[in-house]
């Protein structure tokens, strides 16, 4: 094994608590950070990972609610929701040293930039995962879905000595599959035109994916919607693989019947969800390049009332 890294866990949910333990497990120095009951469970508790590729149990970890008791890191993994972003970004400073790595692996396709308006880009590299997992309760992380699998890739270069020793870090900490790639921002969007697809689908109908891609009615939204986000990354000069349609289909009927998805789940529990990160940005990015998306306009207004409720953006209606 290479020389331990310190690595902080931004969000210590279904990704981070899994990407996590994973590098614990290895042996590196992981610093998760939490809140709340999750957070005091894994100062007492340690944290235990169920999943498909093996359980993990790690009786005691570093964690914490408070960077500035870490101190800088070789490696940030940004692993919060989509909508907590921005505000995790003012908080990283005093984990951030002259050569500290930071790695963003939200769904959306604004993250980068989101961290760059606060943070030295240099720091910066693109990335994002796959995996179905969640916190099922506190100090314990559930996978249930999907081979758990990192995309990330500098922003500015094919690639890089620092980029190539993180990828040798992943694979030896037993996460299987890795890609090093030369696009991030495509890499980013044909995982966004998935996620936002499935996502906005099963929150509309309440149904996990196994029902969505079955009934043809259901099955011709995921359709357009994908076909939509296409069009817009095509839009903006996002240089999509050819087959991504065809590509994309084939993952979804691939994938276990029962899967649901974050965002889906968050909705259907009445919790603040990414709604403004996948389906609202579909419709931000697509209004602002001149291009109709109707069906994400639909999925987005229709789940707005549920979204602007959990925030307690809504005035209850007077009896």
């Amino acid at each position: 094994m290479t020389q331990p890294l310190r690595i902080a866990i931004v969000g210590t949910g279904g990704v981070g608590g899994y990407f996590g333990a994973r590098l614990a497990q290895a042996g590196h120095q992981v610093h998760f950070l939490a809140r709340g009951d999750h957070l005091h469970a894994l100062q007492t508790s340690g944290l235990t990972v169920h999943s498909i590729r093996g359980d993990i149990t790690l009786p005691a970890v570093a964690a914490t609610d408070n960077p500035a008791t870490i101190g800088p890191v070789d490696l940030i993994l940004v692993t919060v929701k989509a909508w907590q972003v921005a505000a995790a970004a003012t908080t990283l400073a005093p984990m951030i040293g002259y050569n500290t790595m930071i790695i963003p692996l939200q769904n959306g396709v604004e993250a980068i930039d989101l961290l760059a308006s606060v943070i030295d880009r240099s720091h910066l590299l693109g990335g994002l995962c796959w995996i179905v997992s969640f916190i099922e309760a506190p100090g314990v992380i559930r996978h249930t879905g999907v081979e758990p699998r990192i995309v990330f890739g500098e922003l500015n270069a094919p690639t890089s000595p620092r980029a190539e020793h993180l990828q040798h870090m992943f694979l030896h900490a037993g996460i299987t599959q890795v890609d090093l790639v030369t696009d991030i921002q495509a890499a980013i969007w044909e995982k966004f035109l998935f996620i936002a697809s499935v996502s906005g689908v099963g929150a509309v109908t309440q149904m996990p994916i196994g029902i969505t891609r079955q009934i043809p009615q259901t099955r011709q939204m995921i359709v357009q919607a994908i076909e939509e986000i296409i069009n817009l990354a095509h839009k903006r000069q996002i240089r999509l693989p050819t087959d991504i349609f065809e590509r994309t289909m084939a993952f979804i009927d691939g994938m276990p019947p029962h899967n649901t998805f974050s965002m889906q789940r968050d909705i259907a529990q009445g919790r603040p969800s990414e709604l403004e990160a996948q389906n609202g940005a579909v419709v931000r990015l697509g209004h602002a390049t001149g291009l109709e998306v109707p069906l994400h306009t639909v999925l987005y207004a229709s789940l707005l009332p549920r979204e602007q409720q959990a925030r307690g953006q809504l005035t209850p209606p007077a009896h």
